[in-house]
C-alpha cells in the first residue's frame, strides 16, 4: 500500500535525478536506497563501482532539511567531487588538510547557515572535538560514510581511523546513516554493520557482476613484455592502469612504457605528495594516460573511460581484485582485467604472510584470502562463476572470460604431482624448486653432482617435460596447498601433511594443462569502447568533435574531461544531433544546470557540421 508522503518523496526524488543529474530513471536498488535514508533510514548499501553509489547519498541530502555530511578517506579527490557538484549546480564543499584557516572558516560558517548541500570530510577531521561541535551546532540531513570496508580489519584497505566513527550512532541518533562500499563479502559485511553500530540499517546487496569486464589470466613468461603487447595490440591509446607490488618495480614499468611508446606514470606511497598529487590529476584530466600504481592509488576514482586494468602481480585477496578491476569499465562500455601470473607471485604471497607481524589468527585468515586468490588463477570453470561465487552470489558461465572463450585442458595429475613430491622428499626437502626441477629433468649441473643428487633415483624422471611445464605444475601443488616453502631456509620446499594421500596413491590430482605462451595478435573483437558502438560515420565524427570539445572546456574550467560530460553522453548527443536546446534537455546526463552551461555551445557545434 503506497503512503502519501513516500509518493511525494519519491517524486520529488524522480525531479532532482532528472532536472539536476540529468538522467531518466534510477537504476537497480537506486530508488528503494533513496526512498529509505530519504524517509531517515539508515542504510548499509554493497553496489559494485561505477553502479552509481554517490547519487544513494546524494539525492538523499538533497530531499532532507540540513547539510549532507560525506565522511571519505579520499582527501586528493575531494576538490574533484566537489567540482563535479559545481557542474550539476548542487552547493558542496570540503574540509581537509589542504585548506587554511580562513578557507575552513568559511566553508564551517556556511555549513552552520545552512548555505551548502553538501559537505566532504576526512575521518581524521570528523573526529576532531572542533568538528564534532560544528556538527552539533548545525542541521545534518545525513551522514554517508563512503569506502565503509575501510573499517574492516581483516579487509584489503583497513583505516584505523574508521573504527572511531561508531561516534555519529552516539552523538547523533536522530540523523541518519548509510555505509557504502563496492566490495564486501560476508565476513567484513559483518564487521562493517558491528563497528559503525548498524546492526539494524536495513541492507542493499546488489549484483556484484560487472558483465562489460572481460577477465583474463595469463601464464608470466616474460611480464612487462607480455603487458606491453596486451596494450598496443588492444588497448593502443586508450586509458588504464597497471598494478605492481613494489615501488621499484611500479617506476620501472612506468619507465618501460614510455620506451615503448606508451604515455605511462607512476604512483605510490613513496613519491613526494606533490608529484603524486600531479600524476593522479594527469591522468584524472587528459585521455589515454596510463597509470602504474602500488594499491595506494584508485580508491574513489570515478574516471569513467578507463578501457583496462592489468596486475603485473598476484593480488593479495579477491576483494583488493575486484575493487582494483572494477575501476575499468565504469561506463558500461567494454574493458579488459588482464593478469600475467606465474610461481613467483605464489611464492611472494606466502612469504608475506609468513613475515608480517601479524598474530596467528590474522594470518591464517589472510592464508584463506590467498587460497582463494590462487583458486581463481587455476581455476578450470569460468572465472566471473568464481568471483561472484566468493561473494555469496551465485552464477552460471559468462562466456566473456578467457576460461570460457578459450577452455583450458584439464589432466591426471596424479603421477607427476607424486614424481615432483618424492623428489622434494628425496632431496631431504632442504631445496629450493628450481633445483628440485633439475632434478626431475636430469640436469648435470655442478651444484647436482656436488650434492650428489645425480645418484638419486628420482634424478631424470621427468625429463619428458620442459621447465616451464614443471614450474606450472610445482605453482598449482603449492595453491592446492601439497607443498609449502619455507622462507627462513632459503625458499626451500617442504611436504605438507595434505602431501601424504597422494603420495600413497590414495589421492588424485587434476591439474590445468600447461598451455605454452602464444605470440598475441590483434584480438579481432577489439574491446576498444569507441570503434565497437553504433554510431554512423556522421555520428562518429560529430562524437570526436565533441570529445575534443569536451577537453578544451575541460581545461578552460581546470576540471576532470568526464566532469563536464561522459562518454556515454556524447555518444547519447551525437545520436541525438539536438537542433536546439529542447532537443538536448533529454539527453541521458544533460540536466538543467549542464543545459544552461553548455546547450548553447554543443548546438551551435552541431549546425556548424550540419
Amino acid at each position: 500500500m503506497s503512503h502519501p508522503e513516500h509518493d511525494e518523496l519519491n517524486q520529488r526524488a524522480l525531479h532532482l535525478l532528472q532536472t539536476v543529474f540529468g538522467y531518466p530513471a534510477f537504476r537497480g536498488q537506486q530508488a528503494d536506497i533513496v526512498e529509505h535514508v530519504g524517509a531517515g533510514g539508515d542504510a548499509l548499501v554493497l553496489m559494485p563501482t561505477g553502479g552509481g553509489k554517490s547519487l544513494c547519498y546524494q539525492i538523499p541530502a538533497l530531499l532532507r532539511d540540513g547539510v549532507g555530511v560525506v565522511i571519505s578517506p579520499l582527501i586528493a579527490l575531494m576538490q574533484d567531487q566537489v567540482d563535479a557538484l559545481a557542474e550539476v549546480g548542487v552547493r558542496a564543499a570540503f574540509l581537509n588538510s589542504t585548506q587554511t584557516y580562513e578557507e575552513a572558516s568559511r566553508i564551517e560558517r556556511m555549513v552552520r547557515n545552512g548555505e551548502i548541500d553538501l559537505v566532504y570530510v576526512a575521518p581524521e577531521r570528523l573526529m576532531t572535538q572542533r568538528c564534532l561541535d560544528l556538527f552539533q551546532a548545525s542541521r545534518i540531513a545525513l551522514f554517508a560514510i563512503d569506502e565503509a570496508h575501510c573499517v574492516s580489519q581483516w579487509g584489503h584497505d583497513f583505516r584505523p581511523e574508521y573504527i572511531k566513527l561508531s561516534v555519529l550512532h552516539e552523538q547523533f541518533p536522530s540523523v541518519p546513516r548509510i555505509a557504502l562500499t563496492a566490495t564486501a563479502d560476508h565476513q567484513t559485511r559483518a564487521e562493517i554493520a558491528l563497528r559503525l553500530q548498524l546492526a539494524d540499517a536495513r541492507q542493499f546487496v546488489s549484483s556484484f557482476d560487472r558483465p562489460n569486464i572481460r577477465y583474463q589470466i595469463v601464464e608470466k613468461a616474460n611480464g612487462r613484455k607480455q603487458l606491453l603487447d596486451f596494450i598496443t595490440l588492444e588497448h593502443g591509446g586508450d586509458c588504464g592502469i597497471v598494478y605492481c607490488l613494489s615501488r621499484k618495480k611500479v617506476e620501472e614499468t612506468a619507465e618501460f612504457l614510455n620506451e615503448n611508446g606508451i604515455r605511462a606514470l607512476p604512483y605510490h606511497a613513496g613519491m613526494p605528495y606533490e608529484k603524486r598529487s600531479a600524476n593522479q590529476a594527469k591522468f584524472l584530466r587528459e585521455e589515454n594516460i596510463v597509470m602504474v600504481a602500488t594499491i595506494a592509488f584508485g580508491m574513489g576514482i570515478d574516471k569513467p573511460d578507463v578501457r583496462f586494468v592489468a596486475h603485473l602481480d598476484l593480488p593479495k585477496s579477491i576483494e583488493g581484485y575486484y575493487q582494483e578491476t572494477g575501476r575499468a569499465g565504469r561506463d558500461g562500455m567494454p574493458a579488459d582485467a588482464w593478469m600475467a601470473y606465474g610461481l613467483q607471485d605464489v611464492v611472494l604471497q606466502r612469504r608475506m604472510i609468513d613475515e608480517s607481524e601479524a598474530d596467528e589468527t590474522f594470518k591464517r585468515v589472510l592464508g584463506v584470502k590467498l587460497d582463494a586468490m590462487l583458486g581463481l588463477c587455476e581455476t578450470l570453470s569460468c572465472r566471473r562463476m568464481r568471483l561472484l561465487e566468493y561473494f555469496g552470489e551465485p552464477a552460471t558461465p559468462c562466456g566473456n572470460c578467457d576460461t570460457c572463450l578459450v577452455p583450458p585442458v584439464s589432466f591426471d595429475g596424479t603421477v607427476p604431482v607424486q614424481k615432483l613430491l618424492s623428489a622434494i622428499y628425496r632431496v631431504d626437502q632442504r631445496f629450493a624448486g628450481g633445483h628440485v626441477i633439475d632434478v626431475l629433468r636430469g640436469m648435470e649441473s655442478e651444484r647436482i653432482k656436488t650434492w650428489h643428487h645425480d645418484s638419486l633415483s628420482v634424478f631424470g624422471i621427468g625429463a619428458e617435460r620442459s621447465e616451464a611445464e614443471w614450474k606450472a605444475i610445482l605453482r598449482q601443488t603449492i595453491a592446492l596447498g601439497l607443498v609449502s616453502v619455507d622462507h627462513e631456509q632459503y625458499s626451500s620446499l617442504k611436504l605438507t601433511d595434505a602431501a601424504r594421500p597422494v603420495l600413497k596413491g590414495g589421492q588424485q590430482v587434476q591439474l590445468r594443462q600447461y598451455q605454452k605462451p602464444v605470440k598475441a595478435k590483434r584480438a579481432t573483437t577489439t574491446s576498444k569502447g569507441y570503434a565497437e558502438t553504433d554510431l554512423s560515420s556522421a555520428e562518429q565524427a560529430i562524437f570526436d568533435k565533441l570529445r575534443w570539445w569536451r577537453v578544451e572546456t575541460a581545461r578552460a574550467h581546470n576540471v576532470p574531461a568526464y566532469v563536464i560530460f561522459v562518454d556515454a553522453t556524447l555518444r547519447e548527443i551525437a545520436k541525438a544531433r539536438p537542433t536546439s536546446l529542447e532537443d538536448l534537455r533529454g539527453v541521458s546526463g544533460v540536466g538543467e544546470k549542464k543545459l544552461a552551461s553548455y546547450g548553447d555551445e554543443i548546438v551551435a557545434l552541431i549546425q556548424a557540421m550540419d
